[in-house]
């Protein structure tokens, strides 16, 4: 099955030699303009805005990014990409095992991220092998084999839970066949990044008469423009003019959610103070409590300054008996 090459640097608009802070700046800026709350086509906006994240989650990850950077010869023509166990690929499987394949559909990654760095497939092992040389009867029972796939959850899902719907198409390796299924994932408030979602009987089918296995979903956290979490801590950076942090200010803050509150800075704040917002974060535990909502202090120098700002400049340089070496 041949799936297509996803270009990450031209999602990103950026060069392939594109540093760490290049692509984090060009995603924040991408998922600022798509993201679904303030686009007004909110349909495309979403779709957009899990290409800009699918994208994001590959460059900004060393280990995967290198691992997609090996593939960039090969696709200058557009051409099609071998999924893993493809023979002579050189992929994990290969070498004549055979692999039950699972499609998902509705985890908000494409086709060739599942491919490439999903877990939606397992190898045949050595007890299926040695039941197809003999004939697989009724009377030979194994439990079905649990599959494992990757879903992207946005941090609005975190904070209300929601229901997804996904299908799930398996390919029989022997024959070619296919068969598809749709069906709902509850996604619970507070699930965090790397937590696993069990959707009972949705794995590899059983044989003679036993349980199909489970079927198991990563949670990947969507990055937000806006808020990175920790745990069930958010964390936003907030830029303050110099004479915000020398004076003190009381500016505005956005929570997740859409809402938004004053926030007091002390005079005399340093860039990297991180000031608490208590209960503004995501939910953790049963009872509907939340994390902390941090606001990480950035001062901004401005790049330009008129005549009349670089003389009050040049007044405080020389009136200040402030010395910072």
């Amino acid at each position: 099955m041949a799936v297509e090459f996803k270009d990450y640097y031209s999602v990103l608009g950026v060069a392939r030699d594109a540093t760490q802070d290049q692509i984090k700046t060009a995603f924040r800026k991408l998922a600022r303009q798509y993201h679904p709350d303030v686009a007004k086509d909110k349909k495309a906006a979403e779709a957009k805005f899990k290409e800009i994240n699918e994208a994001n989650e590959v460059l900004s990850d060393p280990e995967k990014r290198k691992k997609y950077d090996e593939l960039g010869p090969n696709w200058q023509q557009g051409a099609g990409f071998p999924p893993p166990g493809a023979a002579g690929q050189g992929w994990p499987g290969g070498g004549g095992v055979r692999h039950e394949e699972f499609h998902f559909g509705g985890t908000g990654f494409s086709d060739f991220f599942e491919q490439l760095f999903g877990r939606g497939r397992r190898a045949r092992g050595f007890d299926e092998m040695f039941r197809d040389a003999r004939g697989s009867g009724a009377e030979y029972e194994e439990r079905g084999a649990d599959i494992e796939g990757d879903i992207m959850v946005t941090l609005d899902e975190v904070l209300h839970g929601s229901v997804r719907q996904l299908s799930l198409r398996r390919v029989d390796p022997r024959t070619g066949e296919a068969d598809s299924e749709t069906f709902s994932v509850r996604i619970p408030p507070g699930a965090q990044e790397a937590r696993r979602i069990r959707v009972p009987g949705k794995g590899g089918p059983g044989q003679g008469g036993a349980p199909a296995g489970d079927l198991y979903l990563r949670v990947r956290i969507a990055a937000h423009p806006d808020f990175e979490p920790r745990g069930s801590d958010l964390y936003h950076e907030l830029p303050l003019a110099p004479w915000e942090a020398v004076l003190g200010a009381q500016v505005i803050v956005p929570t997740l959610g859409g809402s938004s509150i004053k926030l007091k800075i002390p005079p005399g704040t340093s860039s990297g103070r991180e000031l608490r917002i208590r209960g503004h974060g995501l939910p953790h535990g049963r009872d509907g409590d939340r994390g902390d909502l941090y606001a990480v202090i950035r001062i901004e120098i401005p790049a330009e300054v008129t005549a009349a700002e670089r003389a009050l400049w040049e007044q405080l340089a020389r009136t200040s008996k402030f010395r910072p070496r």
